[in-house]
């Protein structure tokens, strides 16, 4: 392999590590306000998002789901059309 790629791919995770190390800095009162919607929700949780969102947003309902919050994802072009019922 390319010494130089290697050193690319490492100069990238070590990058992505120092920012991540960040994050738990960062939570505050939004954070906080959106888990607890979440977490006394009576219904299901509607997910949605275009593009990269939207593939993020698929992911997110389908582990909310599969932890035991009922969710789902519904494309926004599509909840107009009776996606939402």
């Amino acid at each position: 392999m390319s010494e130089a790629l290697l050193n690319a791919g490492r100069q990238t995770l070590m990058l992505e590590l120092q920012e991540a190390s960040r994050l738990p800095e960062r939570l505050g009162d939004d954070f906080v306000r959106a888990a607890n919607i979440i977490l006394h929700c009576e219904g299901k949780v509607v997910v949605s998002g275009i593009g990269k969102s939207g593939h993020i947003g698929k992911k997110i309902a389908a582990t909310l789901a599969s932890t035991g919050t009922p969710a789902f994802f519904v494309h926004p072009a599509e909840a107009l059309h009776g996606d939402l019922g």
